[in-house]
């Protein structure tokens, strides 16, 4: 039986990601510190479905406070997606726990990568907040990266690691660059799901600056087959793709699709632009098209509506 190992697993995407490989008959172990960046709560209930399965492991611990040789030892593929996320909470004293989590956590884990024998991918998740403002829209991967927040430095400096382990010890790394996933399980720290909130709680929505800035979203279904294919695909290692959702749209635009969605007016509340956040960001996906056969399946529309119904069940 494969053998994989999914950090994060709590978290939003590698819970939805460890479910899948679950599902396909695969023996997973999921790593965790359920630290307190955003309530335990929303982690414990990602968890309570991988937990019934039979071929699931929990280890909730740091990941620098694990034997990692030991536990790469029968393992066939690394999952990296634990990470410090959030962009606006990387200033100042929280900085470090960025470092740790992002840099210091990644290098713990290539370096036993570098000798686990059986290891034959080792995928990691990275962001588009690699690029910041980038000059080119839509932004393809060799577009010089150019961060404007601390996260995004973290996670760069994360990625190059890989590529270094890469090049020199031949560490089967494909690192991910996701473009802002949204879908169930949404971090509570993230857009729509505190828009939805809000609208729960019949609250206006919080707009960081005039509300035209654009992002292009990712279903988190569509993040975890892309995930899959990075980790069998054998021309991806060494490699480094965007994952998008392969629209652009503007914020204003998606709450106009949310007011459809909730069925009534949404409140908005515009407040100053936030420091370190890109104004456009568009991914170029044909490398992942042509390398990973990626072709984002959910459309915002539909994906949206999925979240809405998590949300709505979440806080009933």
């Amino acid at each position: 039986m494969t053998k994989v190992i999914v950090t994060g697993a709590a978290g939003f995407i590698g819970s939805h990601l460890a479910e899948t490989l679950l599902e396909q008959g695969k023996q997973v172990i999921g790593i965790d510190e359920l630290n307190d960046y955003y309530d335990p709560i929303f982690k414990r209930k990602n968890l309570a479905h991988l937990q019934s399965s039979p071929n699931f492991t929990l280890i909730e611990n740091d990941i620098q406070s694990l034997d990692w040789s030991k536990l790469l030892q029968d393992v066939d593929v690394v999952y990296h997606q634990a990470a410090q996320a959030g962009v606006r909470a990387s200033w100042g004293q929280g900085f470090r726990a960025y470092t740790e989590r992002n840099i210091n956590a990644t290098q713990v884990m290539l370096e036993a990568a570098k000798d686990a024998k059986q290891l034959t991918r080792f995928v990691f998740a990275s962001t588009s907040s690699v690029y910041g403002d980038a000059e080119t829209l839509p932004t393809h991967e060799g577009i010089p990266p150019q961060p404007v927040s601390p996260y995004g430095i973290t996670k760069l400096a994360a990625e190059r690691l890989c590529g270094l382990y890469h090049k020199n010890f031949g560490v089967p790394f494909v690192a991910l660059r996701y473009f802002t996933v949204y879908g169930p399980r949404q971090r509570p720290d993230m857009a729509f799901h505190k828009f939805f909130k809000a609208v729960l709680q019949d609250e206006a929505i919080p707009i960081y600056g005039d509300g035209q800035q654009t992002r292009d979203f990712t279903f988190v279904k569509d993040a975890v087959a892309a995930n899959l294919a990075a980790a069998t695909v054998p021309e991806a290692v060494g490699e480094i793709f965007n994952i998008g959702g392969g629209s652009r749209v503007v914020l204003a635009e998606i709450l106009n699709t949310m007011e459809k969605i909730v069925d009534k007016p949404i409140k908005r509340n515009h407040i100053e632009k936030a420091m370190g956040d890109a104004r456009h960001t568009a991914a170029d996906v044909s490398k992942a098209r042509q390398l990973l056969g990626y072709q984002p399946q959910v459309s915002l529309q539909e994906g949206l509506l999925q979240e809405w119904q998590w949300v709505k069940a979440l806080y009933s």
